[in-house]
């Protein structure tokens, strides 16, 4: 009976994995950053100028290089972004730092909407490889994380491998991004 109790319950996390949206709006993206989405004390995205990415147009636990999910993310490029006006001054360029945040802010979106608690934050990569830039006559960046792994034991953390792609062109990688969920029982110090 305990086995049959168990299967249920596993069958019944996989529904709920698989009944969530699957893409999301820049008004939905916006809502989550004012914590209408998920809650105040859960991770929520940024809000512009931060936010990175205008939609994200795919997130789930299934499929991508490793088997575990994957997430992809869209910012159309604008001349009058902001980042250009300031970086740098007569040779503008999105900083890569910004393209990085943003891997890290979908990656541990992706723990929030797959259900965990607790506020996000960044906690490295292993490795970052820049052979590109986003100049103000960029049309398209996407973003792409394949996720390796989810660990929660007390501490929720996420690994993936993402990728920044220019107008179709892989030009930045990052390995090994992590991101984390805490709650007061848990926090950094």
């Amino acid at each position: 009976m305990s086995e049959l109790l168990k299967s249920s319950k596993e069958q019944s996390n996989t529904n709920n994995i698989e009944a969530r949206q699957s893409s999301f709006t820049c008004d939905e993206i916006l809502a989550c950053g004012l914590g209408e989405t998920y809650g105040l004390d859960n991770g929520r995205l940024p809000l512009p100028n931060m936010l990175m990415f205008d939609r994200i147009t795919h997130i789930g636990l299934e499929g991508g290089e490793f088997g575990k999910g994957y997430i992809t993310a869209e910012l159309d490029i604008d001349p009058s972004k902001w980042f250009f006006e300031c970086h740098f001054y007569k040779d503008p360029v999105m900083p890569g730092c910004l393209g990085l945040d943003a891997l890290w802010q979908l990656i541990g979106f992706s723990l929030v909407w797959a259900g965990y608690k607790g506020k996000g934050r960044a906690l490295g990569c292993s490795e970052v490889k820049f052979t590109g830039q986003i100049l103000p006559s960029s049309k398209l960046v996407e973003y792409r994380i394949d996720i390796k792994r989810i660990i929660s034991r007390g501490l929720v953390v996420i690994i993936g491998d993402g990728k920044v792609i220019r107008d179709g062109e892989v030009i930045y990688t990052a390995s090994n991004l992590k991101a984390g969920l805490f709650t007061e029982n848990n926090k950094p110090v």
